[in-house]
């Protein structure tokens, strides 16, 4: 599966193994070292998480988002070419962004 998902998108695709309801131990049937191991072998991120309890569901995304953005910055990733796994958002929207980002600017300049 994993080789399909870089093999469809691209070789530096940023995967993510989540191991769900760590609230439940007792009932593990993949241990921590196991699932990490598979992980480390694959080239993959992993953390355990739980639904129950929220423990680390935002840590999962912000991990992820972080690698991405880090690969993005280093040249591995390249959002303007196709095929690379990621893009940009509607340009539109990028657009809209911009503006604020200037007015905040001027307001902090003006004192006002």
């Amino acid at each position: 599966m994993i080789s399909y998902a870089r093999m469809l998108a691209s070789q530096n695709i940023v995967i993510i193994l989540c191991g769900n309801k760590k609230d439940l131990d007792a009932d593990r049937e993949v241990t921590f070292l196991e699932a990490s191991r598979f992980a480390q072998e694959n080239e993959l991120m992993f953390l355990e998480t739980s639904a129950l309890t929220g423990e680390n569901v935002e840590e999962a995304f912000v991990q992820c988002a972080r690698k991405i953005l880090n690969k993005i910055e280093s040249g591995e990733l390249d959002p303007e070419r196709m095929g690379s796994g990621i893009q940009y958002g509607d340009a539109a929207l990028r657009q809209l962004r911009s503006p604020r980002r200037g007015q905040a600017e001027s307001a902090q300049e003006c004192g006002c």
